[in-house]
């Protein structure tokens, strides 16, 4: 009896120290079961399910030492190791904000002391203020806090997901600080200071602890390449590389592109894989993908949305997008781009729009398109985040 205890004692060992991370990290298998609750009750309680563990084993364990022959006295403490080498492992290096770290030295620079405007970033205009926040820095540390025109935001980005997203950190009216803790289905999850729940990175949603079905406010953002942005915002300044990190941005070479060789992040060339490449956007809680193949063939797509008749249009760098509400003064827009031009004009009264919207030539000059957010993204991530998407299928 007490050889079984001590032997499922120390099963029931190994695998709390291990499930407590497996669930909640990109291993064979671990990101498909809706486990966040189990996963996070497992989180909360491993300190006392390692006492009572080693409180049961303990005097089967001293009994064991003392009776049984040297060399199964050398297996046991083998085992022993390797526990130690198991709790060692899964607390100090297999953890997400083990692997993942909050940049060092925070620190932006004006657009001009940039190597490439080529680069993707998350673009933030609040107040007045404008930031650029490159995707291969963003990608890496998942989360960066920053205030934009006196407004704390923390910028997040989750590479298997390719879901760029940006929140208020307020939480029930006061400041709040989050770490990487790990991810659900694929996305990011970060863990709030003070009530130690879980936040989805896709949505902002609460997914486990006492703040379970709260939702962060997002702040609106746009990505596209850094000389887009500087289109629309030439006074941006660019969040700059951590020096304490380059082997580690290095490691996201390819991303942008979809070509990194990690099968995790590398995109899916074809259309509506789960790997595939869409465009999210989100209107009167109805959600519906548009696929990153077809905006490229057509360079434009029309659709319409509850509420929202919708444009989208890709620059000619085949890589900055745009949503915009092609509603003007009560009259719906219908466009088509002019590729050499590298802007659009509306059919309906032959004016000439640019590519931050805005309408410099024709009946409705100094009229503005609204813009809509929207994101780019995974297929997988689109569909198991907005389980009732829609697919857009042209017509043509």
């Amino acid at each position: 009896m007490k050889r079984f205890i001590l032997i499922v004692g120390l099963l029931l060992l190994f695998a709390a120290e291990i499930l407590r991370v497996y669930y909640i990290m990109p291993f064979p298998g671990s990101q498909q079961a809706d486990s966040i609750g189990f996963a996070y009750w497992l989180g909360r309680n491993i300190v006392w399910i390692r006492i009572v563990l080693l409180l049961i084993i303990a005097y089967p364990l001293l009994q064991s030492f003392q009776r049984i022959r040297p060399r199964k006295k050398i297996a046991l403490a083998l085992l022993l190791v390797l526990y130690g080498v198991i709790f060692f492992l899964f607390n100090f290096r297999f953890e997400a904000d083990k692997m993942f770290y909050q940049p060092k030295h925070k620190n932006f620079a004006a657009a001009d002391k940039n190597a490439a405007d080529t680069v993707l970033v998350i673009g933030v205009a609040i107040n007045g203020e404008a930031k650029a926040f490159p995707i291969q820095i963003i990608g890496y540390h998942h989360q960066v806090r920053d205030t934009i025109g006196n407004t704390a935001a923390i910028i997040t980005y989750c590479t298997v997901c390719r879901t760029g997203r940006v929140f208020s950190p307020v939480v029930n009216g006061k400041p709040e600080t989050f770490r990487l803790v790990g991810m659900d289905h694929f996305n990011a999850m970060f863990e709030d200071a003070t009530t130690k729940s879980w936040w989805q990175q896709a949505t902002g949603v609460a997914v486990a602890g006492p703040l379970k079905g709260n939702a962060l406010a997002e702040i609106p953002s746009q990505q596209m390449s850094l000389a887009a942005w500087l289109r629309l915002y030439p006074n941006t300044v660019v969040l700059q590389p951590d020096s304490s990190f380059k082997k580690r941005y290095t490691g996201l070479d390819g991303y942008n592109k979809g070509t990194i060789e990690g099968s995790l992040e590398k995109r899916d060339s074809a259309s509506w894989q789960l790997k595939s490449w869409v465009v999210g956007v989100v209107s009167n809680h109805h959600a519906k993908a548009y696929d990153w193949n077809e905006l490229v063939k057509n360079q434009i797509i029309e659709d319409s949305l509850p509420g929202t008749p919708v444009l989208l249009a890709l620059e000619n760098d085949s890589a900055s997008f745009h949503a915009w509400n092609r509603n003007v003064n009560g009259q719906t827009l219908h466009f088509e781009k002019r590729l050499a031009e590298n802007n659009l004009t509306d059919i309906n009264t032959r004016s000439i729009w640019n590519m931050n919207g805005l309408c410099t030539e024709g009946m409705l000059k100094g009229s503005q398109l609204k813009t809509v957010q929207a994101y780019q993204e995974f297929w997988h991530s689109w569909k198991n985040f907005h389980p009732a998407t829609t697919a857009y299928k042209s017509a043509r």
